[in-house]
């Protein structure tokens, strides 16, 4: 039987876009389920923020009556304005959101994309990247073997060849990295933190949620500085914030997040959560009928065997600095001993880490942490 390949048009098809990823990944232990509102939400126009400056043609495979892959095609206005030299710029389009029952179906579904960017004018495919570069970016190349931390992808093993053989070569690795934080970081790094805790022109505080909007200013503002030399970097809007903050304030615990001020001025930050796919895998993505209330009794007192630093960043003036180094060394080992005495945790996980952010590898090697997942985003001219 032929297969076809048919434009997401309706809500109907954005609810079997997301089942499909259900019964593809139903025998995969390591898959973690998504809450289904959750997943809808993100591809719904009207319902993620990520859809004020871009937009997204989601695409399926049928054949014999059923869903055999998925595929969106989408475009970023702010990341066509990056620039070029940033892996990023005009003509440059993205895919994502891939899965397919075999190769001859997810070239398809790939060729499909490809053509959707074409006729936008774009010149350039990124992928896969789902959608945002700030959401699910890269395809897992290493580390299939252990589940995803929470705000991480998990993907079919087969796809990496069946990628390459499409054309695409290699644009960029991240990493997480692996650590078990039951254990004291090396004498160096104590002595680091030490240091910072007699110099009075350090503070090292934790977030306050009764000031959230405001404390999600400050991280906003350092972290667009942070990040805006990175490749792939596209600026996280208002509406972004806004909404990741409702998102993620469920997780958002004082004693693990924290501000790093120097003479009285923020600089600085870390974000660390814990593990939420830890709760979410049971629940098989529906709160019904009794998810809602194991998930809420997690959320209130969380016991996680692992947190997760998804962000951290220094203003880019000091990061060239011992100053910067000092500052993110005092916050890992503030968190860390948070997440061992309140919530049990004995993993840490930090990532994803662009391969070339030389700062960020250097800090991971420092404090004795390994690599354990690799996702590699791929890029192809057209």
């Amino acid at each position: 039987m032929s297969v076809t390949i048919i434009p997401v048009t309706s809500a109907g098809g954005r609810r079997d876009f997301i089942d499909y990823a259900f019964a593809h990944y139903a025998s995969d232990p390591h898959w973690v389920p998504p809450l289904k509102g959750e997943a809808m939400a993100a591809i719904t126009p009207g319902k993620n923020a990520w859809f004020t400056h871009a937009e997204a043609q989601l695409f399926l495979a049928r054949k014999g009556g059923r869903t055999v892959g998925r595929i969106a095609a989408h475009i970023d206005r702010l990341a066509l304005e990056q620039p070029v030299e940033q892996g990023l710029g005009p003509g440059t389009g993205f895919w994502g959101l891939f899965d397919a029952d075999d190769e001859g179906i997810g070239r398809a579904l790939i060729d499909c994309a490809e053509a959707w960017l074409r006729a936008q004018g774009m010149v350039r495919a990124l992928g896969p990247v789902s959608l945002s570069v700030w959401e699910d970016p890269g395809l897992l190349i290493r580390g299939h073997d252990h589940p995803p931390t929470v705000m991480m992808g998990h993907h079919d093993a087969r796809y990496q060849a069946w990628i390459e053989a499409r054309g695409y070569r290699k644009a960029r690795d991240l990493y997480t990295y692996d650590l078990d934080i039951t254990l004291p970081f090396p004498p160096i790094v104590e002595r680091i933190v030490t240091a910072g805790e007699k110099n009075p022109r350090i503070r090292i505080r934790r977030v306050d949620k009764a000031r959230f909007a405001e404390e999600a200013a400050i991280i906003l503002g350092i972290l667009n500085d942070a990040w805006s030399g990175n490749w792939g970097f596209v600026p996280l809007t208002d509406p972004e914030v806004e909404e990741a903050g409702r998102k993620l304030k469920p997780i958002v615990f004082e004693d693990l997040i924290h501000v790093a001020e120097v003479d009285g001025e923020p600089v600085a930050f870390m974000i660390t959560l814990p593990d939420l796919n830890e709760a979410l895998k049971p629940l098989g993505g529906t709160l019904i009928p009794f998810g809602w209330a194991k998930l809420l009794l997690w959320l209130r007192r969380p016991r996680a065997r692992t947190m997760r630093v998804p962000l951290m960043g220094v203003v880019k003036r000091l990061q060239a600095s011992r100053l910067a180094s000092q500052l993110a060394f005092m916050m890992i080992e503030y968190s860390r001993r948070n997440a061992i005495a309140n919530y049990g945790a004995t993993r840490g996980e930090i990532g994803w880490v662009l391969e070339d952010n030389q700062g960020m590898v250097a800090i991971a090697d420092t404090i004795g942490s390994s690599i354990n997942k690799v996702y590699r985003i791929y890029e192809k001219r057209l």
